[in-house]
């Protein structure tokens, strides 16, 4: 059920989470960042890449500092990413959204946190070429322990029961390697990397079997007409230009699959049920 867009709820409830999911964005940032690069997300204290001056509290308040910095350090000057605001912002607004729509609830925070997660794979793996541990192991153990819970609590939910987690994830997991296999065989190279049988491990554990599946095809289907439509194209000409010949070009996956898990989750069942009607008539 919706929150009532009163005056009292915009100020009590909505903004204060609207506070949450910013702060939430902004160490989402430090792990995007760090985790690639195997360090820590809780010491050092998040300080200038160039010159190295540690970051004041007031200079790291969400999506607000950068405007106040104009987006440069107050130090050297070194400008900072549009990136650090954005996923703020976005991750802000995403919590806002799921509170807003599903109340305050159990189910509201299960869906701003897995969306949190899968945000932040798909920005670092669309940066980086990696999906991190961090992200993957945090999101299975978020997602079993919260199917666990809500199995006492008996809250109405999206998410996969807890046997059929396991279930999904197994399913999720074992798909994604058998893909990867045929790929590498076929491409004759490395396709597909371990983070994301380990992502597709969450997302069948939070989906469960059926939807995990449903997240590869979506996942496999974009990502395919985005390398054929953008990539593909630029890189054979950047090839022919250089003489050289055409190869395929390493695909962040979870970009793809990130966006397909949470759209899997929120009218999988739906899309399922109508591909079986059409499929399979009475």
């Amino acid at each position: 059920m919706m929150l009532p867009l009163t005056p009292e709820i915009v100020a009590l409830v909505l903004l204060p989470i609207f506070v949450v999911g910013a702060s939430i964005g902004s160490f989402l940032n430090v792990c995007i960042s760090r985790w690639p690069a195997e360090l820590s997300v809780v010491k050092p204290r998040s300080r200038c890449p160039r010159c190295e001056r540690p970051i004041a509290w007031h200079e790291n308040i969400p999506v607000i500092s950068w405007l106040l910095l104009r987006g440069k350090c107050r130090g050297c000057e070194l400008p900072i990413s549009m990136q650090y605001p954005a996923v703020e912002l976005l991750v802000a607004l995403g919590w806002v959204a799921c509170f807003f729509y599903l109340d305050i609830t159990l189910e509201a925070l299960r869906m701003a946190v897995f969306g949190t997660i899968l945000f932040g794979i798909a920005v670092t793996d669309a940066k980086h070429y990696l999906i991190p541990d961090g992200f993957t192991i945090t999101g299975l153990v978020f997602v079993l322990g919260m199917a666990i819970a809500n199995f006492f609590v008996g809250e109405t939910t999206q998410f996969a029961a807890p046997w059929n987690a396991l279930l999904g994830a197994c399913v999720g997991a074992g798909a994604i390697t058998i893909i990867g296999w045929l790929a590498e065989v076929a491409m004759k190279r490395e396709a597909m990397g371990f983070g994301d049988t380990t992502l597709m491990a969450v997302v069948g554990a939070a989906l469960g079997p059926e939807r995990a599946l449903l997240t590869i095809i979506g996942g496999a289907f974009v990502g395919a007409v985005f390398f054929l439509l953008f990539v593909a194209p630029i890189v054979w000409v950047r090839n022919r230009k250089s003489g050289k010949e055409f190869e395929f070009p390493d695909v962040p996956f979870g970009v793809f699959l990130a966006p397909a898990a949470m759209l899997a989750l929120l009218w999988g069942d739906r899309l399922i049920v109508w591909y079986m009607q059409r499929a399979f008539p009475p």
